[in-house]
């Protein structure tokens, strides 16, 4: 595996410091090396091939009571070196995950009204992206805006013309509504950021993209040498979104072949997830594991996947789950169903796969790395100068990469 050495700390990091090329190669030698052990879903799978090829690890994970599930769960550093011990070249994945923080620009303070209609930790994400995209001495361009929170706010630092694209016309509206309440120079223009007018609006501006949603973000990269921005500040997000059969890269050294699922994995995170809330996804797993369990002993097939079940059906008993998707999924139920074992199977399913998950997510954040690098690689051959740091915490948000570009 190529060895990668990290630059020296500091507020950012430069594209020639980080050597983001050897990153991204580095990165990819451990997820090809080792893919067997990531690709797989646990929740689809019911014994993923490595568990037969590493059974010590294996064993050690399925021995983890709750409470040490728990704990190793929130502390993906020190899980990662715990699988290390089992994988050893792992452990390699530690120092190249390391991203420093991005340099924090003072801003001016808001007034009163600012706040109004911003959902707490969306205004506290909007902060900390302005404060490290800091004042802009050209046009701004806010991508995929909604509302304009991050506009106004970039408005309200300095910035000189915002202008802040969105498809929805009833978010756009209100954009503009917002930007008259508070005063702001904010023109709001209601265009689809993938249409040939929306791509249009790049030019001659400094494209602003908090958490843009997969294609809403590559597409800026994808045509970046033909656009014409002065500059870019992304924050990526849901990096599945848009994905076809395979995701297709942006750098010329991209080997890893992924599907969307394979990208989901990048987001698995819960970090901002209350204790109630992980409570009801654990029960919606064990749910839809033990529906699966009894439509696979009916049908005497393998795994099959469903569309999402809507969210009122999780405030069912089981009974009544799995009666609403049987009907929907065409699953003819016997008359007698013995729904305390099918639960109790789920249940027992739903721990199995929370602990073979464990080692799967030890590769979530060189996976989102990765793709991370594949959109700065594709801006750096497009003639930018690429900068990647962290805006914010990861409690805050998880989606907290941030990639600066600047024409060369």
């Amino acid at each position: 595996m190529r060895r990668f050495h990290l630059p020296p700390a500091g507020n950012g990091v430069s594209f020639a410091a980080m050597l983001l090329t050897d990153r991204f190669l580095a990165l990819q030698d451990v997820l090809a090396a080792h893919a067997e052990v990531w690709r797989p879903r646990p929740f689809c799978v019911e014994s993923p091939d490595w568990v037969f090829r590493h059974p010590a690890l294996a064993q050690a994970v399925l021995a983890l009571d709750e409470t040490d599930l728990a704990r190793r769960q929130a502390d993906e550093a020190g899980t990662l070196a715990w699988v290390a011990t089992y994988l050893p070249p792992l452990a390699a994945l530690g120092p190249l995950a390391v991203v420093e923080a991005c340099e924090r620009h003072p801003l001016p303070a808001c007034d009163a009204h600012f706040d109004w209609a911003i959902p707490g930790r969306k205004r506290d994400q909007i902060e900390a992206f302005a404060a490290a995209v800091g004042p802009s001495d050209g046009p701004v361009l806010e991508w995929c805006a909604g509302k304009g929170h991050l506009g106004r706010r970039l408005a309200t630092a300095g910035a000189v013309t915002v202008t802040s694209l969105e498809i929805d016309p009833v978010l756009s509206a209100e954009s503009r509504r917002l930007a008259q309440r508070s005063g702001r120079t904010q023109h709001s223009v209601c265009l689809d950021a993938l249409s040939a007018a929306g791509q249009a609006q790049v030019a001659g501006r400094h494209v602003v993209a908090l958490h843009a949603c997969g294609e809403l973000h590559r597409s800026l990269v994808r045509r970046a040498g033909q656009g014409g921005a002065t500059a870019f500040s992304i924050a990526p997000c849901c990096y599945d979104r848009g994905v076809g059969e395979r995701y297709q890269p942006l750098a010329a050294a991209a080997t890893l072949a992924l599907d969307a699922g394979d990208l989901r994995l990048a987001l698995a995170e819960t970090v901002t997830a209350s204790g109630r809330e992980r409570r009801q996804q654990a029960q919606g797993r064990a749910f839809k594991l033990g529906f699966i369990a009894l439509r696979q002993a009916l049908e005497g097939t393998g795994y099959r996947a469903f569309r999402p079940v809507p969210a009122a059906w999780g405030r069912l008993d089981f009974e009544g789950f799995c009666r609403h998707l049987a009907a929907r999924e065409a699953v003819t139920l016997p008359a007698v169903v013995h729904w305390d074992e099918w639960l109790a199977t789920g249940w027992r399913r739903q721990a199995q796969v929370a602990r073979y998950e464990l080692v799967r997510h030890v590769f979530r954040r060189a996976l989102e790395l990765w793709l991370v690098g594949d959109l700065a690689l594709g801006l750096a051959s497009a003639g930018y100068r690429v900068r990647l740091g962290q805006f914010c915490e990861r409690t805050l948000t998880p989606r907290n990469l941030l990639l600066q570009a600047t024409q060369r």
